[in-house]
């Protein structure tokens, strides 16, 4: 199963593309330590090119924002593909949802930015969402076909589970982990259904 292309495609000529990876690797650098309203200068200086070409790149901080989002989450999905290959079926989904868990954690602040300056419904988000449920699929099926994890389970059960662990400001690290070893509990086929609520 191949992805479709992500939004943000990457130049194909030799120096664009190495000046679009820098800025892009300068800026996720920047934004984890100083947050996505770090100075665009800044980044510049830490790519070693000039606020000229950063803006003939990204012509404003959203479009940078949608760069750096878009390589991290292309490391997501590409990462599912990995784990299909070297892994077992249930360990592949739990390596992936775990190193979900783990760029949910650290990416907060970026996603929140990117939601407020375009929107959570945008197109962009949506592609994005597409190559993820295509990937999360891919391993979650294959989890279910092996009986490795309960039928009824569907992967935006997984998603809402993931994105609760995450988007919690005050969660740290250890305790998301936790959680997630909760989660990955209650998907085998061993564990107890859950019971229709009364009302």
């Amino acid at each position: 199963m191949v992805s479709e292309p992500l939004p943000c495609t990457r130049p194909t000529r030799a120096d664009a593309a190495r000046n679009y990876d820098r800025l892009v690797t300068a800026a996720r650098d920047a934004f984890a330590e100083h947050g996505a309203d770090t100075a665009l200068e800044e980044i510049a200086r830490r790519a070693g090119v000039g606020i000229g070409t950063l803006y003939r790149r990204f012509p404003n901080r959203t479009a940078l924002l949608e760069a750096v989002y878009v390589d991290e989450i292309q490391s997501v999905v590409d990462r599912a593909y990995d784990f299909d290959r070297e892994l077992e079926p249930f360990e592949a989904l739990s390596a992936w949802l775990r190193s979900f868990v783990r760029y949910g954690v650290s990416k907060k602040s970026l996603s929140h930015e990117l939601t407020l300056a375009i929107g959570a419904e945008s197109p962009f988000f949506a592609a994005c969402k597409t190559n993820v449920q295509a990937a999360g699929n891919l391993l979650l099926d294959k989890a279910k076909a092996a009986g490795a994890v309960r039928p009824e389970v569907d992967l935006m059960d997984l998603l809402r589970l993931v994105g609760g662990i995450t988007h919690s400001p005050d969660t740290p690290p250890e305790q998301a982990h936790r959680l997630l070893d909760i989660v990955l509990c209650g998907l085998r086929p061993g564990a107890p259904a859950a019971q229709p609520v009364q009302g």
